[in-house]
């Protein structure tokens, strides 16, 4: 395949320009299973490329992890080499899980028999606002006291790497629900007419609830950013 801009060689299909630094896809997609992943690219909702990753699954569980983050780094780069404006990922949580820490791209899961044309109707929706903000500049309000220790926290940044999240407002703490042995669990809750979400955290029978403000402004929108939150929440083994 030839750069649409300069007509320089590529080394794969879909691939930036380092001639004329010029993207030639704008999505990637990528399809994942345990021992087989393929990442397709896409410019202008047209498929310019695609490329298969596998690896064997290693059952000792001494070398699992890094079997498991060097096929996740393999199937990064594939999508990193495109440079895209979004990355789309369905298919093992735990494979995407590893995939989404090694990528600084926006990114999403989405569910569907045909995840590209899956992809292809979410992009027609209106483009959300991007916050470039770090964890900590996120994170507010007057309420400093997080529940869950560790994992508390760690549901809080989870929902904080949200492209579409200006803020986090941690509420007050409920002591008085019932007990739970699973230990600490998060959901986002449903949108409201403005787009925003709330966070609960339940560590116990401490229930806390955040508010979450998002760029989405209505609540059709704020009900995809919220199935997003869920999605990486799951993927962190963290919602309810």
């Amino acid at each position: 395949m030839e750069c649409r801009c300069c007509a320089s060689p590529l080394d794969r299909p879909g691939d930036y320009c380092l001639v004329c630094r010029t993207p030639n896809a704008d999505t990637a997609v990528i399809e994942c299973s345990r021992e087989r992943a393929t990442v397709t690219a896409l410019f202008d909702d047209e498929i310019v490329g695609q490329r298969t990753v596998t690896t064997t699954r290693e059952t000792d569980e001494r070398w699992a992890p890094t079997e498991l983050r060097n096929f996740a780094g393999r199937v990064a780069d594939e999508a990193r080499r495109k440079r895209p404006e979004e990355v789309y990922a369905t298919g093992d949580r735990e494979v995407i899980a590893a995939v989404r820490g090694e990528l600084h791209h926006p990114f999403y899961r989405v569910e569907d028999d045909d995840p590209i044309e899956a992809v292809r109707r979410k992009r027609g929706d209106p483009a959300l606002e991007v916050v470039e903000a770090t964890v900590a500049e996120k994170l507010g309000g007057s309420h400093s006291t997080l529940i869950g220790g560790r994992d508390g926290r760690r549901a809080l940044e989870t929902v904080a790497e949200h492209p579409h999240v200006k803020k986090i407002i941690p509420g007050p703490i409920d002591a008085g629900g019932s007990g739970s042995r699973t230990g600490v669990r998060a959901k986002a809750t449903r949108a409201d007419q403005h787009g925003n979400v709330r966070l609960l955290i339940r560590d116990g029978s401490s229930v806390q609830e955040n508010r979450i403000v998002t760029t989405a402004g209505d609540r059709e929108l704020g009900e995809h950013v919220r199935a997003d939150l869920n999605d990486a929440l799951s993927e962190s083994e963290l919602k309810s």
